[in-house]
């Protein structure tokens, strides 16, 4: 399994590529990846140094590795924080180039605008481009409640308020692909006080697969981009969005729990690396 993976990258912990890229190598997938800036951590910390990298780099990378007849090698593109409106069109020639090569070739779209509480948080240009341009090019789509919310205009408050913001979400994803959808830290007004769910879907009907997990005492960056990265994964292997997620929640899950044993700021992937091949609690999602 070959992936193009770009996503932002960070020196110290783990958020964007520093987190997606090492649970997919330790599930045996090949990672090809492109960073869209460089920054010596992420930035919750409130402050950091790096840089964002501009459309044309990633550009110039992507033909590096179509220069190595590879491109058609290629099983899936996933895409994360962009940085930048122009990498977001760089994002979008490297899905067109690896489709042309292989059509077979999926994009996992991880819609990076923001999250509650902190409210839209990337550059201005990107929410619009992934929502009138990437989502529609994309087969698979990770989004967070907040931006579940935002890409469909839609209130997300209830359960059944969820399963129609997914429902309008697929409807404008690729219609040729699978229109798989992953929601991660969703929380109605059915979600226990003491659990957060996950919701995916996927096919040609409209039904969801809810995976509730114990919620945990814990607030880190990263968790989203590496659940994104195993979702693609799992779906890769099995084409079901059910396995897919509870393979990737029940990983993410356990990663966490260690995370808070542990006391650390930063996502534990590598000391719990063993919970992406043997997730220490496997759970089990419920039609929906």
């Amino acid at each position: 399994m070959n992936i193009l993976s770009v996503q932002s990258w960070v020196a110290y912990g783990h958020v964007g590529n520093a987190s997606a890229v090492f649970p997919l190598q330790r599930l045996g997938a090949e990672v090809w990846a492109i960073h869209t800036v460089q920054f010596s951590n992420h930035t919750g910390y409130g402050a950091w140094t790096g840089q964002v990298y501009s459309g044309e780099a990633i550009a110039a990378l992507v033909d590096g590795i179509a220069a190595r007849g590879v491109l058609g090698r290629c099983d899936a593109v996933l895409s994360g924080y962009m940085g930048d409106v122009t990498i977001g069109e760089a994002i979008l020639d490297a899905v067109a180039r690896v489709r042309q090569e292989n059509p077979a070739a999926l994009y996992a779209c991880d819609p990076v605008i923001g999250d509650e509480g902190r409210g839209v948080f990337v550059r201005p240009g990107i929410p619009e481009l992934i929502r009138d341009r990437a989502l529609g090019q994309a087969d698979l789509a990770t989004p967070n409640h907040f931006e579940l919310a935002y890409l469909t205009g839609a209130p997300v408050l209830t359960m059944p308020d969820a399963k129609r913001a997914v429902a309008l979400l697929r409807s404008a994803m690729r219609p040729d692909g699978p229109r798989a959808v992953l929601v991660t830290s969703l929380r109605t007004n059915e979600t226990p006080n003491d659990a957060v769910d996950l919701l995916a879907a996927a096919g040609e009907d409209d039904r969801c697969h809810l995976l509730r997990t114990p919620l945990l005492p814990v607030a880190v960056n990263g968790a989203g981009d590496a659940i994104a990265a195993l979702f693609l994964f799992h779906w890769l292997r099995t084409g079901r969005a059910a396995a897919a997620l509870e393979r990737a929640g029940s990983a993410i899950w356990g990663v966490l729990k260690h995370t808070v044993e542990t006391g650390s700021r930063e996502l534990q992937l590598v000391a719990a690396q063993h919970e992406f091949g043997n997730p220490s609690r496997p759970m089990r999602s419920a039609a929906c």
